[in-house]
């Protein structure tokens, strides 16, 4: 598929260019005011300078142009990079390219080498992939500038992609639930969309049960909607994250205790000191949301207060006070434990508490509770 035709153009004169021609206005005005030739020469010379700048950058280059990022989500640290293919469809040759894309915000150039008509040139750069949440790159701008540098073309193309950067996570075991039935996962094809109680509405995927059409809101938004069932008996892994001390050990942690339980095919909730984290249905939806968590003022207290009792309940906390506040739910859950992420040692009757000081250290402190 063909890349979206340039969304800007324009042709105009850098700080340089703007500089030489308002030295030469006055170098002109002080030849002629003084009777000396030799600043009428040199003024002639910056706008003779000018005029092949404006002619070499006039024309409009006949450019395909795309970049595609790779991968569009990718874990907090691991590789991610930008491949900018650039097509010359026109006569010419040209040279004096410069690519400028928006990562965030900050800039990236790089100088693109000369491009013989009818040549492809391919570039990549990495993008930063540190900081866990949404990255905005682009709009791409591909700058032609003439060698001196006096006047350059900017033309932009395509939108902005966004990078998603989510959690780092490593591999657990399914959070023990303290209950004997469907330890080892669901035991049946239909367990994990369910036969027992409604969930929610979705849009239609082929290999859907047609059984399962809900008519009604199909025709009202013209899009085939079918019920979402879950099975009641599959015991639900809630994840409580303490968002007030947030740090990424602490969302790592608790990404990678939602997602054994998703992968598993278990009921995951996930909440935070602000409430209930939405549509954590599936694995790659839990670490979509989790790469959007920020830091908030919320205390935990009330959501553990209120949580649907059953299955596992995991808090993933820095704060001591906290994790003695979980053994006060310890009578609704099958199973309490508290990932500590904070300084020293914790230690609450009744809970299973796994202090860790890297991720890395998460699954032997997990196999050991």
């Amino acid at each position: 598929m063909r890349p979206p035709p340039p969304i800007r153009l324009s042709a105009v004169l850098t700080p340089l260019g703007w500089g030489t021609l308002a030295g030469s206005v006055a170098l002109y005005a002080a030849g002629f005011a003084l009777g000396y030739p030799e600043p009428v020469v040199l003024a002639t010379g910056g706008l003779l300078a000018l005029a092949v700048a404006l002619a070499w950058t006039a024309p409009k280059p006949r450019l395909e142009v795309h970049r595609e990022i790779t991968p569009l989500k990718v874990p907090r640290g691991d590789a991610a990079v930008a491949v900018l293919n650039v097509s010359n469809l026109g006569r010419r040759g040209l040279s004096g390219l410069r690519a400028q894309d928006r990562i965030g915000a900050s800039e990236h150039t790089v100088d693109l080498p000369r491009l013989p008509k009818g040549a492809v040139r391919t570039v990549s750069y990495p993008l930063p992939t540190d900081v866990r949440g949404e990255i905005p790159v682009g709009p791409l701008l591909l700058i032609r500038a003439d060698p001196f540098g006096l006047t350059r073309r900017v033309r932009s193309y395509g939108s902005p992609v966004t990078l998603l950067v989510r959690p780092r996570t490593v591999a657990l075991p399914v959070p023990p639930s303290g209950r004997a039935h469907h330890l080892e996962g669901p035991t049946s094809d239909n367990a994990p969309s369910g036969t027992v109680t409604f969930h929610t509405l979705r849009e239609y995927v082929v290999g859907d049960d047609l059984r399962h059409v809900h008519w009604r809101s199909s025709a009202r938004t013209g899009t085939l909607m079918v019920r979402q069932l879950i099975d009641a008996g599959l015991p639900t892994t809630t994840v409580v994250l303490d968002t007030r001390y947030l740090t990424e050990l602490a969302v790592d942690a608790a990404a990678s205790v939602a997602l054994a339980a998703a992968r598993a095919g278990f009921p995951v909730r996930l909440l935070t000191g602000d409430g209930p984290v939405p549509d954590t249905k599936d694995p790659e939806s839990v670490l979509d949301r989790l790469a959007l968590v920020r830091a908030g003022a919320g205390s935990v207290t009330e959501p553990l207060r209120v949580a649907r009792g059953g299955g596992s309940l995991v808090l993933v906390t820095a704060d001591p006070e906290e994790a003695g506040r979980a053994a006060g739910v310890r009578r609704r859950f099958d199973r309490v434990i508290c990932v500590y992420v904070g300084p020293g040692q914790v230690a609450v009757p009744g809970i299973t508490v796994l202090p860790i000081a890297s991720l890395d250290a998460l699954p032997l402190a997990w196999g050991s509770r």
